[in-house]
């Protein structure tokens, strides 16, 4: 997500400084190049060294350290954005009102990249108009100011106040500064997660998807420049960027609604969810009491929607499914590649070490219409969910 991204984390004198190491985890795990520079109080609050050391560039708090000056002008240059988290009541009105009295401050005058703060300080300083002030002035000037967060504060108050999470930062600058432009203006269908067949109040048929696939992949060509509408069945997990639109279903009949009403609008559908193939004929009103006899429950298919799809797909729609085989597995995938109309079919096979439900990892084999096939090795959902979108952002530039 940020591979080769040059990030310049500024830190002050608050207690939430500690989350930054977390936040110079996350965004070096995840390739950026991270370069830190604090007040000299920050020092107080977290150590220089953890810093240093997970970011592996020196931290820089002063004008000069042994007889070297460090060239706030270069670094302020050097970055693709710069990140001020936590900012203090303190350093807000120092950075609305130009007073360079520190090298945090003198990096941000020098800076022409975008601006990030993240505030952190007390409930009644945050309300105070004088801060309020700092802040719009900060917004006017074209500075992208989070929205702290409410809870509990170091003062013991309970309110508005605390920084923005890491994960929430992360998120932000992804959204805002590194989108892909590669599907620019393309819209995109992915339904997600199990479907869940009601056999009373209290209990329904389902299946062991987690949906995490299905997750990946929204976020993966979200992150490519498309706008992602994902249809999710019942689960725990939600995608990380709120620019995705999700359609929450229960049953197969709701996701097939929910489907057949944004396919016709959509550039590229892949249906990654594991809908029931099977629904009870009846439903009982209330629940199904335990009685000394057998119980047998009638069953009916539901709809095919990936087939129903394949039959109203138009000129210059792709359409992706997938096909989860426990044996015959890739002459079960070509059979349904070609039944259902589908331009790819991606296989899972509960062969395959690693892979399936619940798992973080997956590998998968695409097959496409034209005849080629192509197996990605095991890698996190994550990486897979990145590497078949580019393998259809290729073959729809084709």
């Amino acid at each position: 997500m940020f591979q080769g991204k040059k990030i310049i984390l500024g830190i002050s004198a608050s207690i939430a400084a500690y989350k930054c190491i977390y936040l110079v985890r996350l965004l070096t795990s995840q390739g950026a190049e991270v370069r830190v520079v604090m007040t000299q109080a920050t020092k107080d609050f977290v150590s220089p060294l953890v810093l240093s050391t997970f970011s592996k560039h020196p931290v820089w708090i002063d004008f000069h350290e042994n007889n070297v000056w460090n060239n706030h002008v270069e670094l302020g240059l050097w970055g693709d954005v710069f990140v001020i988290a936590p900012s203090t009541c303190n350093t807000l009105g120092k950075l609305a009102n130009g007073l360079c009295d520190n090298m945090l401050i003198a990096t941000y005058l020098s800076a022409r990249c975008p601006v990030v703060i993240a505030p952190a300080m007390d409930e009644d300083m945050y309300l105070h108009p004088a801060t309020q002030a700092s802040i719009h002035t900060l917004k006017t000037r074209g500075n992208h100011v989070l929205e702290v967060n409410s809870g509990a504060l170091a003062s013991g108050l309970h309110g508005p106040g605390r920084m923005a999470e890491p994960e929430e930062i992360v998120v932000y600058l992804a959204t805002h500064f590194f989108r892909g432009k590669a599907l620019n203006g393309k819209r995109v269908l992915i339904s997600a997660g199990p479907t869940q067949e009601a056999i009373d109040p209290v209990r329904f048929i389902s299946n062991h998807s987690t949906g995490k696939m299905g997750i990946a992949l929204a976020n993966a060509f979200f992150m490519a420049g498309a706008d992602v509408t994902l249809i999710a069945g019942p689960m725990n997990l939600k995608p990380d960027f709120s620019g995705i639109t999700t359609v929450e279903v229960v049953s197969a009949a709701d996701m097939e609604n929910a489907c057949l009403n944004a396919f016709e609008e959509s550039d590229i559908c892949i249906m990654a969810a594991a809908v029931a193939d099977y629904r009870p004929i009846k439903i009982a009103d209330q629940k199904i009491k335990k009685v000394d006899s057998e119980l047998s429950i009638e069953l009916t298919r539901t709809s095919d929607i990936l087939q129903k799809l394949g039959t109203m797909k138009k000129s210059g729609q792709c359409l992706v499914g997938f096909a989860l085989e426990t044996q015959d597995e890739e002459a079960n995938a070509k059979a349904k590649l070609k039944r259902k109309n589908a331009d790819f079919i991606i296989l899972n096979s509960m062969q395959d070490e690693g892979a399936g439900f619940g798992r973080d990892t997956n590998q998968v084999t695409i097959y496409s219409a034209n005849g080629s096939q192509e197996s990605l090795a095991l890698a996190s959902k994550k990486e897979i969910a990145s590497q078949i979108c580019q393998r259809i952002i290729k073959s729809i530039n084709h």
